[in-house]
């Protein structure tokens, strides 16, 4: 298949607050940065005052957590409308948002939801991604979430189902490989099937985060470093799927910026003896 994929600006990490004053004060080593688009869907004030100042240094993508792209009842057009008045202001490189629903009868659930996979779903999905880039008049990029149970009624994986829907309604995809794994753990498949079905032409994205392991399960919190397994499951990617941009998540126990740059440097090495292997 074609090659859909925007260039990739390389190696970010996620705007926080916590770090805004490290970024605007000197250039720092980041190639870009993706703002969690909820946080600057305000009228004024700080957030977006510190927004524009750190719009004019750094690229930005913007990702979302609650466009509840699986509601049977479709999106919320004043959420769409606001997104997109939001994209015009800051310009971002995407927009992202989960492979989830988030609310139900207009209220927030505040939680990435798993759906069954099925071709109801399937359908419900992808009207709704067509309507949300006709709005906002772009390819979203979507994310496979982490997920702790599985629905009887699926009648395929998550993986077959993603793909189906990136093609049937022509998005891009945001890898999540630490929510590959952690659903792979909780479920018991092999993620190299998940990395093996998607279409490489489409991966427009990946993220690195860290999780909990509570023994018997996972869990996607984001609170702590990249996990050895995780580091082995994305290089597999790149070796899949080339130069792809890459960002460290952390919404948690924030650490000082330095730490995530330092993480950000083993992405870098990381995808870069993938390079060379592949070259050789």
């Amino acid at each position: 298949m074609p090659d859909l994929r925007l260039p990739s600006p390389g190696f970010g990490l996620g705007l926080r607050p916590d770090h805004y004053q490290d970024l605007l004060a000197a250039a720092q080593p980041v190639d870009w940065l993706e703002l969690i688009s909820e946080n600057y869907l305000v009228p004024g004030g700080k957030p977006l005052h510190m927004l524009d100042a750190v719009r004019e240094r750094y690229p930005v993508a913007m990702h979302g957590v609650s466009m509840s792209i699986g509601s049977a009842g479709g999106l919320d057009d004043a959420y769409l409308r606001e997104l997109r008045r939001l994209a015009d202001r800051v310009q971002p490189l995407w927009i992202s948002d989960h492979l989830c629903w988030t609310s139900v009868h207009a209220r927030q659930l505040h939680d990435l939801m798993p759906l069954p996979y099925t071709d109801e779903a399937l359908e419900v999905v992808v009207r709704n991604l067509r309507h949300a880039q006709d709005v906002l008049e772009r390819r979203l990029v979507l994310e496979n979430v982490s997920s702790y149970l599985n629905y009887r009624s699926s009648t395929m994986t998550e993986w077959d189902f993603l793909r189906e829907v990136a093609e049937q309604a022509d998005c891009l995809l945001l890898l999540d490989v630490n929510n590959v794994y952690v659903s792979s753990v909780n479920h018991g498949f092999d993620p190299l099937d998940f990395l093996d079905a998607m279409p490489a032409g489409r991966i427009q994205q990946i993220h690195l985060a860290g999780h909990s392991d509570n023994g018997s399960h996972i869990i996607d919190t984001h609170d702590h470093p990249v996990a050895e397994p995780v580091w082995a499951l994305y290089a597999e990617a790149c070796a899949r799927f080339g130069p792809v941009a890459t960002l460290i998540e952390r919404d948690d126990r924030i650490p000082p910026l330095a730490e995530l740059l330092d993480e950000l440097d083993r992405a870098r090495r990381e995808a870069a003896a993938v390079t060379l292997r592949r070259a050789a």
